[in-house]
């Protein structure tokens, strides 16, 4: 009798974590879940590019440094961007 009773109960259980795994996967598999996972994962991705880029242009920075300083090299003036006027140039242009 009781031994019946245990396999029943074993029986039980097992249909319950069984049904439960299944639902989990479901729910996993729908449109909306898959769409918000690749969002999570596009913007966890964005994140680590941002971070890569960052932490390549501070190496890049570091290493010039170093270079000129190995060089003997003063500091270069910082190049002007294109479309970018120094204040040097508006005065000019304002006194003609």
């Amino acid at each position: 009798m009781f031994r019946r009773l245990f396999w029943f109960a074993a029986g039980i259980t097992a249909g319950v974590w069984a049904t439960m795994k299944v639902n989990r996967a479901a729910r996993r598999l729908t449109p909306d879940s898959l769409a918000a996972t690749a969002a999570d994962r596009a913007i966890e991705i964005g994140g680590r590019a941002r971070q890569f880029a960052h932490d390549v242009r501070e190496g890049m920075n570091r290493r010039e440094l170093e270079l000129n300083d190995a060089l003997g090299l003063a500091e270069a003036p910082e190049a002007e961007l294109p479309g970018q006027r120094s204040e040097i140039v508006y005065k000019q242009k304002e006194g003609h």
